[in-house]
C-alpha cells in the first residue's frame, strides 16, 4: 500500500455505506425477502430484489407488502432485521478490502461515519465486530426523517463530526446511496457490488475496496475523479 498522504491532504472524514459497500448483507436480505414472500404465498425473484438494494427499509417493506406479504411495513421490517442480524452475529462478510481500509483509515486519524439505511440495531451489530473505535458515529434509517436518496443521511452524518460536507468521501455502492451522497456535497466513490455502478460526472469508481487505499482516499477529497474499474 503507498505511503499515507499529509494529514492536509487527507479528507475530514469518510462516510461508509454499510449494506454491500461495507459488508456483503445484500445476500443476506434477498434470501431473507424469498423466504417472507414466499411463506405469504408469493413470489419473489432476484430482479425484483435488486431493485430494493439501498432503499429506505419502509419502502422496501411496502413493495414486498404490495407483493403478497400480508403484514404492515414496520412489522415487515422487524421481521427482516431479525432474519440478518441472526446471520450477522455467524459471520460478518465484510467486504475484501474494507477492513484493511478502515484500519488505515483509524491510523491516519481519519473519523468514519457509518451512513446506512438499515436500522440502528444492524449497523450496531456490524460496527462492534469492526475494528475498535473506527466509527465515530452511526446514521442509521431509522433515525432520520427522509432516507436515501435524500441528503438527510449524509448531511447528519458531516453535522454530527462537525465537518463540511464539500470535505469528506463517501463510499457507496447503490444509485440511491450514491445520489444521497454527491445531494449531500460528498465527494463520492461508488464500488461496484450486486448492482452495476452508474457513470455520473463527479463520481469515482472502483471494481473493489481492494484497489482503494488512504491515498485513493486522499486524491478523491482533493478533487480527483478516479476510474479503477
Amino acid at each position: 500500500m503507498p505511503e499515507t498522504s499529509p494529514r492536509s491532504a487527507l479528507p475530514a472524514a469518510v462516510l461508509w455505506d454499510m449494506d454491500g459497500t461495507l459488508v456483503d448483507t445484500e445476500p443476506y436480505w434477498i434470501a431473507a425477502e424469498h423466504e417472507l414472500v414466499e411463506a405469504h404465498g408469493g413470489s419473489w425473484s432476484h430482479e425484483q430484489a435488486l431493485q430494493l438494494v439501498g432503499n429506505p427499509l419502509l419502502t422496501s417493506a411496502q413493495i414486498l407488502r404490495d407483493a403478497g406479504v400480508g403484514l404492515e411495513p414496520p412489522q415487515i421490517v422487524d421481521w427482516l432485521l431479525e432474519r440478518v442480524i441472526a446471520q450477522v452475529r455467524v459471520r460478518v462478510p465484510w467486504q475484501p478490502g474494507a477492513l484493511e481500509l478502515l484500519d488505515a483509515l483509524v491510523a491516519a486519524g481519519v473519523p468514519c461515519a457509518l451512513v446506512t439505511m438499515s436500522y440502528a440495531s444492524l449497523a450496531e451489530e456490524v460496527a462492534a465486530q469492526g475494528p475498535a473505535g473506527a466509527f465515530r458515529t452511526l446514521v442509521t434509517g431509522d433515525q432520520v426523517t427522509e432516507g436515501k436518496p435524500h441528503p438527510e443521511p449524509y448531511l447528519t452524518a458531516a453535522a454530527r463530526l462537525g465537518v463540511d460536507p464539500a470535505a469528506c468521501v463517501a463510499v457507496e455502492d447503490s444509485p440511491t446511496g450514491i445520489a444521497s451522497a454527491m445531494a449531500a456535497g460528498v465527494r463520492t466513490l461508488g464500488v461496484e457490488a450486486v448492482v452495476p455502478v452508474p457513470h455520473l460526472e463527479g463520481l469515482s469508481r472502483a471494481v473493489s475496496l481492494t484497489k482503494v487505499d488512504v491515498a485513493t482516499v486522499a486524491r478523491i477529497a482533493a478533487g480527483e475523479v478516479l476510474d479503477l474499474t
